[in-house]
């Protein structure tokens, strides 16, 4: 397994690793030294954010500095740092599958769940600071709408099941049913702003809530 002292200002290696001390040994066994360089770029890039280095402020440079690879390593992966900042947040991301065996309810809890959970601590600090910079730039907006789409889709899936199984009322709006289901849930989670709800039951308590309004009245 290779050994790689990733330190910047010494010799690069084909694949933009700087290191002064590399060990060749059979390069089946661990990961690729491209691998290993990518995910030293994304987490730098989390880092960084999580630490409160704003977008303005994060360069490549800095990127590069930070995980012991030259410029011309992230250049070849991403096209600007819009790109690069993007594919960091997308990385926080859980997966979010719809189960079809659950009801329109359990279903929209469990998607409503994991907007405030994520495999990455660093979430909590990066989610916060990069909304600002999204709202003032136009690119980074039109990129980070490809994130949050999935989960918007998710959730129409939800409720069009549901209008076709006669559970939700047909003349619904399932977008504006979208943002109102995920509008508390992210303004709880990023300003806190309620101090006496309870984060954990949050979601079912907004789903609960809002099918009362649009859900078909059992018999």
């Amino acid at each position: 397994m290779s050994t790689v002292d990733v330190k910047a200002g010494t010799g690069a290696g084909a694949d933009g690793i700087v290191g002064t001390d590399v060990t060749e040994a059979p390069r089946a066994v661990g990961r690729p030294r491209s691998t290993r360089a990518h995910e030293a770029i994304i987490d730098a890039v989390l880092d960084m954010l999580a630490e409160g280095t704003s977008v303005g402020e994060l360069s490549i440079e800095a990127v590069a500095g930070r995980a012991g690879v030259g410029k011309a390593t992230i250049y070849r992966r991403w096209s600007g740092k819009n790109d690069l900042i993007l594919e960091a947040i997308r990385t926080l991301k859980v997966p979010q599958p719809v189960n079809e065996e659950l009801s329109v309810r359990d279903n929209l809890v469990q998607l409503l769940s994991v907007v405030s959970v994520s495999v990455d601590p660093r979430a909590a600090q990066v989610f916060p600071c990069i909304v600002p910079e999204v709202l003032r730039n136009p690119e980074l907006w039109g990129l980070y709408q490809q994130i949050v789409e999935p989960r918007r889709a998710r959730i129409r899936e939800v409720l069009e099941r549901g209008i076709s199984a006669g559970d939700v009322r047909p003349d619904v709006d399932p977008e504006m049913v979208a943002l109102m289901l995920t509008g508390p849930v992210m303004l709880q989670r990023m300003l806190k702003w309620s101090p006496t709800i309870e984060d954990e039951t949050l979601p079912a308590r907004v789903v609960d809530t809002l099918l009362q309004g649009i859900g078909v009245p059992q018999n």
